[in-house]
């Protein structure tokens, strides 16, 4: 709580802050997060609020791909989603493609604009490499199973069937490293014509 209180307090006052994301994925188990009880999280909600007098929306993200949305879509503003099409599974020890179409996530964004009247943005879109270990310690090669200006492309591609309005793109450090520490600057060109 009083991280949020700092961060909040820090950059309450900037223009550049249109929302604010409480919490990464709070439902969702991933990783070695611990889990956030409903209570604490609308605590955490509730202090966001009051500390920036209710002026922007909160934002409660959930996985694009394991969950129906409804947990953030009761407590947050936005609900926001992450969207992965090729991910390392350490459990099947393997690389995984979701077969997901993007009628899939279309269909639920509509179910959550007419049951709770939440826009729905994604928060996540996978744009860098998901691989077994960090990426400091994945190599060149092993990063290019997941991520690689052909998959970068047909993230973005697949992202704009969904029908969603708004995208967060993840992994910029990467795609700048690629270009000045690897000599590689086609997915940075590839972005900079999204934007």
């Amino acid at each position: 709580m009083q991280y949020i209180k700092e961060i909040v307090n820090r950059y309450k006052e900037s223009e550049v802050i249109w929302a604010w994301q409480v919490e990464n994925e709070p439902f969702f188990k991933f990783g070695e997060c611990p889990k956030i009880s409903k209570e604490f999280l609308k605590k955490e909600i509730n202090l966001v609020g009051v500390l920036d007098s209710y002026e922007r929306p909160i934002i409660i993200s959930d996985s694009g791909e394991f969950s129906f949305w409804r947990k953030p879509a009761q407590l947050g503003d936005i609900v926001g989603i992450t969207m992965y099409k090729k991910v390392w599974f350490k459990e099947f020890h393997t690389y995984f493609s979701y077969p997901l179409p993007p009628i899939f996530y279309s269909r639920k964004v509509k179910i959550i604009n007419k049951l709770f009247d939440k826009e729905v943005i994604c928060v996540e879109l996978q744009a860098e490499p998901w691989c077994p270990v960090l990426l400091y310690d994945c190599s060149l090669k092993e990063q290019e199973k997941t991520m690689n200006l052909e998959q970068f492309q047909r993230n973005i591609e697949f992202a704009k069937k969904t029908g969603l309005n708004e995208f967060y793109l993840w992994g910029a450090e990467w795609w700048f490293w690629l270009k000045e520490k690897q000599n590689d600057s086609r997915i940075w060109d590839e972005a900079r014509k999204l934007f």
